[in-house]
């Protein structure tokens, strides 16, 4: 990225005007993290900073850090740069970081989506000169329908397994993706349950004030028959593991934006797939993107070189960074069974 406000370096994005590191992929002293999940907020840095509402998980999550809270849009001065954080969508407390050096502004996205979701802080533009964008799902076929129109669809399907006497399971991300699953479905359907790293996030996010239905932890003394016509909200990886025994008949399904591409569908073999990201679609990443202005744009984690190739036919000075950041993925969050 040459002598720019930010560099590559082989432990993750620097800022040399203000000594410190943008979601590190290895341990620095100093560590600005955009939110909680794991591929962006690592153990093992000595210092980190991040909005107060990220903090909570991430502490959940990584244990006794040495950290600071900042509030969005407040900013502070490291060394010879101007930082802020601003909402992302993502989750909860996700934050895109302002780094500004001699009148330059660069924006690092972390992950964000475009649309409100009723639990995150909205998505808020910033304007910059060069813009550091995910596109996890960088392609025109990524479109997502509204929230209120995939909750209904859930709750239809939740509703015709408790009928037929079976048990709905719901693969979704621990931190993020099953709050706004459970603040979107209707409880009056019938019990939820939630898997034991759904539950530990739902409690510290509750305790921030967040509104979350009632929901039962799973334990190994959970039985079926105490629960009928539950829906069980688990991370993807419990789907089909010996977790999942203890409901007998079960109907199953995912909640993911991978859920828009048949062949992942078949692949996991569930009865359902319900189109539902954290991330940008197609259309929120291209309004992200002019909306700060910005004519560099570096992507990183998705279709970095298709949507690259793209951005540079809309006339930006588009670029591929190469990072450790994962983005989306229904092979990701996994946690010991409970």
């Amino acid at each position: 990225m040459g002598e720019d406000v930010l560099i590559t370096t082989e432990k993750g994005l620097y800022c040399p005007a203000g000594d410190f590191f943008i979601d590190p992929w290895r341990p620095v002293d100093r560590a600005l993290i955009t939110h909680g999940h794991a591929d962006h907020a690592r153990p093992g840095h000595a210092r980190y900073l991040a909005t107060h509402a990220a903090l909570p998980v991430m502490r959940h999550r990584l244990g006794n850090i040495t950290a600071e809270g900042i509030g969005f849009g407040a900013p502070i001065t490291l060394g010879a740069a101007t930082v802020s954080f601003h909402p992302a969508g993502h989750v909860p407390g996700s934050a895109q970081i302002r780094v500004e050096v001699g009148g330059e502004v660069w924006v690092v996205s972390g992950d964000y989506k475009t649309d409100p979701d009723g639990l995150s802080e909205p998505f808020e533009p910033v304007r910059a000169h060069a813009f550091i964008s995910e596109c996890t799902f960088g392609l025109p076929v990524f479109t997502w329908a509204p929230q209120a129109d995939v909750a209904q669809a859930i709750n239809a399907w939740w509703a015709g397994n408790a009928a037929e006497g079976k048990t709905s399971v719901l693969g979704a991300y621990s931190l993020g993706k099953a709050q706004r699953l459970l603040a979107a479905v209707d409880p009056a359907i019938g019990p939820i349950l939630t898997h034991g790293a759904v539950e530990g996030t739902n409690a510290v996010m509750r305790a921030q004030g967040l509104p979350l239905p009632d929901t039962i932890q799973v334990t190994p003394e959970t039985e079926a028959k105490a629960h009928p016509g539950a829906l069980v909200i688990a991370p993807p990886s419990a789907l089909g593991s010996a977790w999942m025994r203890r409901f007998g008949p079960v109907s199953t399904a995912f909640a993911s934006g991978w859920m828009a591409l048949r062949g992942v569908r078949r692949r996991r073999a569930a009865d359902r797939g319900f189109v539902m990201s954290d991330h940008a679609d197609w259309r929120g990443l291209n309004a992200a993107i002019a909306e700060t202005g910005a004519e560099r744009i570096f992507v990183t984690h998705g279709y970095t070189s298709i949507f690259a190739r793209w951005l540079a036919d809309q006339g930006y000075d588009a670029r591929l960074l190469e990072t450790e950041f994962e983005g989306e993925s229904l092979e990701a969050d996994a946690e010991p069974a409970a």
